[in-house]
């Protein structure tokens, strides 16, 4: 998450996305059967009221969208979390209301019933200590508006990434900096209880590049120590599972669901490619394939998974870049779709995305490349449909958006910019207004109705 870059400025980054675009794919854009931009709405921002919103007729798709609210190494210009309506046949995003203040929510999760929204507050001063936070806030299933429930330390700096247990009982925190696995119990009102356990990480020193690497690739990851960028517990929540980028471990624990405790599993880690950093992760539908996404050396290392032992046998490892390409590379998010024929990675230093297809047995090959338009992407969310997938791009300060062919995995760029900008905030809340870029966008597979609102995780239908 942190990087040091040769001839690059060295940037503390959430949770964004990209990837990497070659000039073939640039033409795709540009060349003389591109199609003309459209034009921006003049809609795109309207300040709309959340309340009143709620009152019209018809079926709508909501989201949230987090980002960086401090001055300082991640460079944005957001305020907190903001809260969108999607154009179900466009895909173009329209902001409604007033941003939820929120001190760095670089990572959004819900809870298993979707009447809780958590983020991480990627920061390291916590009430003047020397960790981050994490935020409980309940959701008006209504109208998407939030009430901060209480805030909590995550017990270690920048926290990077959380996810809550299938049973809605416990939350799982990757604290960054500070080198651990968090697990925090969570109260019958969706509040944040007490830590129940903290894990840190110790191992050899690694290197900062993976000796396998594209021709021209100088992006480092910081492999300085432990630095756990991901935590997610396996599809049954029996293990749970962290990426750790400075160990180039992916740790795997037997989770204690009556005292909230991690055990090392039989094989307590699978080891990566020394200085790969691995960042990322997602399991198959069925849970019997999981994808580890290297950073620094933008592969992905495809492993079958064994449910009862939570062991890893790797079979597969594919690069995001084709063999002809030249230059540096950093990969920031991996995602399935829902149909589970197709694999999607951001290359943030390329600025494109790279697409898989997944074949029966779980491996992966790689047929195109796609440009996202914007700088520096990072996050990467599909709609519930399955028909858009939305890129937060740190660097321009905007979301853009590709249709998805759900045929064949095919990205077509639709040409609508919707720009994050420093909003007014409201809730009886300050926060930092120096800066902040799109951090997350919050999905879930699961459906769920209820009296007048169906959410999937971070998608709302109302």
């Amino acid at each position: 998450m942190k990087h040091k870059y040769n001839m690059l400025s060295r940037r503390v980054f959430g949770f964004s996305i990209m990837g990497l675009g070659l000039a073939s794919h640039f033409g795709k854009a540009f060349g003389d059967n591109a199609p003309p931009p459209a034009p921006i709405p003049k809609a795109a921002l309207p300040k709309a009221n959340p309340e009143k919103a709620a009152k019209k007729t018809g079926p709508r798709i909501l989201c949230y969208v987090g980002g960086y609210t401090r001055s300082g190494p991640a460079e944005s210009n957001a305020t907190g979390i903001t809260l969108f309506e999607m154009n179900q046949q466009s895909g173009i995003l329209t902001q409604l209301g007033h941003v939820i203040p929120a001190d760095n929510p670089s990572f959004l999760a819900f809870s298993p019933d979707q009447n809780s929204l958590y983020t991480v507050n990627e920061i390291s001063d916590f009430e003047g200590g020397h960790t981050g936070s994490v935020t409980a806030f309940q959701v008006n299933r209504r109208t998407g508006v939030l009430t901060k429930l209480n805030v909590m330390s995550s017990g270690g700096a920048d926290p990077a990434h959380l996810s809550v247990h299938p049973s809605g009982k416990y939350l799982f925190i990757a604290n960054y900096t500070g080198g651990s696995a968090a697990v925090m119990r969570i109260q019958d009102d969706g509040s944040l209880g007490l830590l129940t356990d903290l894990v840190h990480n110790t191992g050899p020193k690694m290197p900062e590049r993976a000796a396998d690497n594209p021709p021209g690739n100088y992006a480092v990851s910081d492999h300085s120590g432990s630095h756990v960028h991901m935590i997610q517990a396996d599809v049954n929540g029996k293990f749970v599972l962290a990426c750790d980028a400075g160990l180039d471990r992916v740790y795997v624990w037997l989770f204690d669901m009556e005292s909230g405790t991690l055990k090392p599993a039989e094989k307590p880690w699978l080891s990566m490619e020394p200085g790969s950093a691995p960042r990322h992760f997602c399991f198959s539908h069925d849970g019997k394939v999981i994808y580890i996404l290297g950073e620094q050396d933008s592969r992905v290392v495809v492993a079958d998974y064994d449910a009862k032992t939570g062991a890893m046998q790797v079979k597969q490892t594919a690069s995001t870049v084709t063999a002809q390409f030249r230059g540096s590379t950093l990969a920031a998010e991996i995602i399935l779709h829902p149909t589970g024929k197709f694999l999607y990675v951001t290359n943030r230093l390329g600025n494109a995305i790279a697409c898989f297809k997944v074949h029966e047995d779980g491996s992966i090959t790689l047929f195109d490349e796609v440009w996202v338009h914007a700088d520096y992407g990072r996050a990467l969310s599909f709609d519930p449909s399955g028909k858009f997938v939305f890129v937060a791009n740190q660097r321009s300060d905007c979301i853009t958006s590709l249709r998805v062919n759900t045929e064949t995995g095919a990205l077509d760029f639709t040409w609508h910019f919707v720009p994050i900008v420093r909003g007014q905030t409201e809730w009886n809340q300050q926060v930092r207004r120096d800066c902040v870029g799109p951090a997350g966008i919050t999905w879930d597979e699961n459906s769920r109705e209820t009296a007048g609102v169906d959410i999937i995780g971070g998608w709302w239908l109302l």
